[in-house]
């Protein structure tokens, strides 16, 4: 598998270069948002009031960024960032502060589902370099304040009224300099799903702020994040993504004596921090390290690394291979005993787990489908069957399927169930 990274440079308002991202990657989106039918309800109107409400300062850079697009309603719509569709995704990131000041994630996700894009802009008269996502947000970045922010996913099923993540990171380089600002920004604005928001400005403050949809926000003083919230709300998807065991190694990593910026980097093209289950979503495709007092953003892969600066930074091109390891997931169930506990084909990963003919995505839908029938005994057992074969997808495990199921529960999907 394959990604096609670009880095892009237009320190000034959105111009022909933004125009150029969204010409390349806006019929994906749209395919992508009509897809939902639906699950996609926010109107334009509820949209647009929504960004004035929480996000003026963004309103100017958002008519230009409609009529450069030539917007009609459903690209206006989903470029307000407002309640998009719900996706998963995994991620860990770390933050060293003292002597050195470092923010350093990874992004785990599907190379198909990612735009590839590292951007300079200045829309609001603040230059961030950032990773695109959804032609408008961010996934992280950093400002020439100094601020640095990144996420990973909060672990929860529940998805609720709020801006996409991605428009909110963006949000936060656009108008804020240091953490407290930041904090103060994200604790206000809503968030549609739940993430873990980790900030760090030039001084070395930080904190990590847990969003959710149903929750008020939590500020911590947490160094490191994966994916949950201090509990494990969704069991199944902890244990694919081995979200304990990332934690555990950050945890014991930080806390070694001679730990310095450059190990902590280097660290994150390692297990257990690097994934290599690129088909199934969770694979790592880079590794960003953000070095706030020197301004300097690196983006990392285990046989390329990109260096920028925003005095110096520079456009190019670079064709990433990713290489998929087969038996990762086979020693994920072989470790994770609850993973497999109650699954009546989990044997199979003990008695073939160096067979290259076990369908490891066949058992994992197995796997999630028996605990979705266990946690609701009333499902319609019809509807079941149609999710198991949604989420096997040409032979693999379909994350933006299961973020769907979720999102409908609760609204309709053809039953009564209960999260």
């Amino acid at each position: 598998m394959q990604l096609h990274f670009n880095a892009v440079s237009e320190p000034s308002v959105p111009g022909k270069k933004w125009q150029k991202l969204y010409n390349t990657h806006w019929e994906a989106y749209k395919a992508w948002l009509n897809s939902k039918g639906k699950a996609y309800e926010p109107d334009l109107k509820t949209s647009q009031a929504a960004l004035k409400k929480y996000m003026p300062e963004m309103w100017p850079t958002y008519k230009r960024l409609c009529k450069l697009a030539n917007a009609d309603e459903v690209a206006a719509r989903f470029l307000a960032g407002f309640q998009p569709p719900a996706y998963i995704s995994a991620c860990s990131n770390a933050v060293l502060s003292g002597e050195e000041i470092q923010l350093v994630r990874n992004y785990d996700y599907h190379p198909n589902l990612m735009e590839g894009t590292q951007l300079l802009s200045a829309w609001n008269g603040k230059k961030v370099i950032g990773t695109s996502d959804c032609l408008v947000g961010l996934v992280d970045g950093m400002n020439e304040d100094g601020l640095a922010i990144s996420l990973t996913f909060g672990g929860r099923k529940e998805v609720g009224e709020g801006f996409g993540i991605p428009f909110i990171l963006r949000y936060v380089l656009e108008f804020c300099s240091n953490v407290e600002e930041a904090v103060a920004a994200l604790i206000r604005i809503p968030s549609h799903m739940s993430y873990n928001v980790t900030v760090v400005d030039k001084t070395g403050a930080f904190k990590t702020v847990q969003l959710a949809p149903d929750k008020e926000p939590v500020v911590t003083d947490a160094a490191f994040t994966t994916n949950y919230q201090g509990t494990i709300d969704w069991p199944e998807n902890a244990a694919f993504n081995q979200t304990l065991k990332r934690s555990a190694f950050l945890e014991k990593m930080l806390a070694k004596k001679d730990m310095n910026a450059a190990k902590i980097a280097d660290s994150f093209l390692k297990k257990p921090l690097y994934n290599t289950l690129f088909k199934e979503g969770f694979g790592t495709l880079f590794t960003a390290v953000y070095r706030p007092v020197e301004g300097i953003v690196e983006m990392r892969w285990p046989n390329e690394k990109v260096s920028q600066t925003f005095e110096a930074f520079e456009e190019q091109y670079k064709l990433i291979n990713f290489e998929q390891d087969s038996a990762m997931l086979a020693e994920l169930f072989k470790q994770d005993k609850s993973v497999v506990e109650n699954n009546p084909s989990a044997e199979k990963w003990g008695q073939k787990e160096n067979s290259a003919s076990v369908k490891w995505q066949e058992t994992l839908s197995d796997t999630l489908i028996n605990a979705m029938a266990h946690a609701n005994p009333s499902a319609d057992k019809e509807q079941l069957e149609q999710l198991r074969g949604e989420l096997m997808h040409r032979g693999e495990v379909s994350w933006e399927v299961l973020a769907d199921f979720w999102s409908k529960m609760g609204t309709g999907y053809g039953t009564t169930w209960n999260n």
